[in-house]
């Protein structure tokens, strides 16, 4: 036997995955920077995304662009044994929690927003294609995949806090010693 072949997959060296950067529209809005040199989307939000996307494309959510010939062989159809089922089944159960987390991300986010996501991060569609298809004018994907990866980065738990100008704080016209007068009408027991 050779000394390949001899050592365990754990002490093979693995090879690391290739991830193409330029494939996800979110990744080039991560890269890219705005005038005051923030990047147009946050970490966050970059995650919750690419978190639907995995789990979009786990639950096999895409459409099918070829024919599953195995299914018509009729000598296919009964070979699965033992451990090979089992391991389907449980692929089976997986895929299907993920496309449940898929369906309560998207139902989180609103219908509003959850089609620009499923364009943007799941199909890959860029953000002029997302627009001519929505309807929208130019330049407004950019803020509605915003507004839709805040939320749906919130629903993830990766971001709980508004950020930006003045989030979070109640404002009001008062000085600060201000308290607010409230009518409470007395009782006329008498």
């Amino acid at each position: 036997m050779s000394a390949a072949r001899s050592r365990s997959r754990a002490q093979r060296p693995r090879a690391a995955a290739a991830v193409n950067a330029d494939e996800s529209p979110i990744a080039w809005l991560r890269r890219r920077k705005d005038r005051s040199g923030e990047a147009m989307i946050s970490q966050a939000q970059f995650d919750a995304g690419e978190r639907l996307r995995a789990d979009f494309f786990f639950a096999q959510m895409t459409p099918r662009t070829t024919t599953n010939w195995a299914s018509l062989s009729p000598r296919q159809r009964g070979r699965r044994y033992g451990a090979a089922r089992q391991a389907g089944a449980d692929m089976l159960d997986n895929a299907a929690a993920a496309g449940e987390r898929v369906r309560r991300a998207l139902s989180a986010v609103g219908p509003e927003l959850s089609g620009v996501l499923i364009d943007v991060c799941c199909y890959l569609k860029g953000l002029e294609e997302a627009e001519r298809d929505a309807g929208w004018p130019q330049r407004s994907a950019k803020i509605v995949l915003q507004l839709a990866l805040t939320r749906l980065a919130r629903h993830y738990g990766l971001e709980t806090v508004t950020q930006g100008r003045g989030a979070g704080i109640v404002r009001h016209w008062g000085g600060a010693d201000y308290r607010p007068l409230f009518d409470v009408p007395a009782d006329d027991a008498s």
